[in-house]
Formats: structure tokens, C-alpha cells, sequence
């Protein structure tokens, strides 16, 4: 953990079938044992998440390109914030057999920078077709950028 950073981090999920659920929960607990102390939002509500520490998107896509229905409140709200002293990072789950791979993640990506948000590290994704346990993945990814 680098000095002079908050180890607070705030874990921030959008999921439909339960696989991102799960990243969080191991990113959550890696970074637990980095040092830092994540807090996971499976229902975001952007009154309800700091913006005071660093946002780390967990999120798949669904449909034809979509986010999960349920941070889609949390995105849309992202429209009418100031996020210019923020940072975020982004892990994306997709199959890459289709061709909106990754949207979702893509998506959150547009609407943090427009929000004035700074992106710490490029959007990670994974691709479940080439990672079919997609939290080693992830944690591989935290343990690199963390």
C-alpha cells in the first residue's frame, strides 16, 4: 500500500447471475490482506458510498450491451456528480464470444471520466471463456495494482 493513499476502498457491484458477486467478495478479501479496508456495495446507491476514497467497479454486462439492472440507478446518478478529486479502477466480466464483451464495464468507464473521475489503472477485463473462475483472475489483477 503505497503511502500517503487512503486504504479505504469502496467496492462497487453490478451483477445479474451472481459471477461478479463473487469477484468482489475475493477482490474484497485480498485487499483485506493487502491492508486496506474494502467495503462492498451490492445494491449501490451513489448517497450511500464515500467519494472521499477510491471506487473499485465490479461489474459484468448483460443483454445487448447493458449494465445489471442493479447499479444502473448508481450509473445514472454518476450524471449529476462532481468526481474531478476522485480515482476509480474497473474490473470488467464478459464473454468474449459476444460482441458487446465487456460493455458494462466500458459503460462505467464513459460515465466515471465524464463525471471528472481519474481511472488509476486501464479497465481490467475477463473474459470467462479464456478465465472460467474469474476471481483468481481478479485477484491476480489486485495483487499487480494494488
Amino acid at each position: 500500500m503505497e503511502n500517503n493513499v487512503s486504504n479505504k476502498v469502496a467496492i462497487i457491484v453490478g451483477s445479474v447471475l451472481g459471477a461478479t458477486e463473487y469477484v468482489a467478495e475475493a477482490v474484497e478479501n485480498c485487499l483485506k490482506d493487502k491492508g486496506y479496508e474494502p467495503q462492498v456495495f451490492l445494491a449501490p446507491n451513489i448517497d450511500d458510498i464515500p467519494t472521499d476514497v477510491e471506487w473499485l467497479i465490479c461489474t459484468s454486462t448483460h443483454g445487448a450491451g447493458d449494465l445489471p439492472d442493479n447499479i444502473v440507478p448508481f450509473a445514472n446518478a454518476l450524471n449529476n456528480v462532481d468526481l474531478s478529486s476522485h480515482k476509480a479502477r474497473i474490473i470488467g466480466l464478459g464473454d468474449s464470444s459476444y460482441d458487446t464483451y465487456c460493455y458494462g464495464a466500458m459503460t462505467m468507464e464513459k460515465k466515471l471520466i465524464a463525471a471528472g473521475s481519474t481511472l488509476v489503472t486501464p479497465v481490467h477485463t475477463i473474459d470467462v471463456l479464456h478465465h472460467p473462475i474469474p476471481e483468481d483472475e481478479a485477484v491476480k489483477w489486485v495483487n499487480e495494482n494494488y
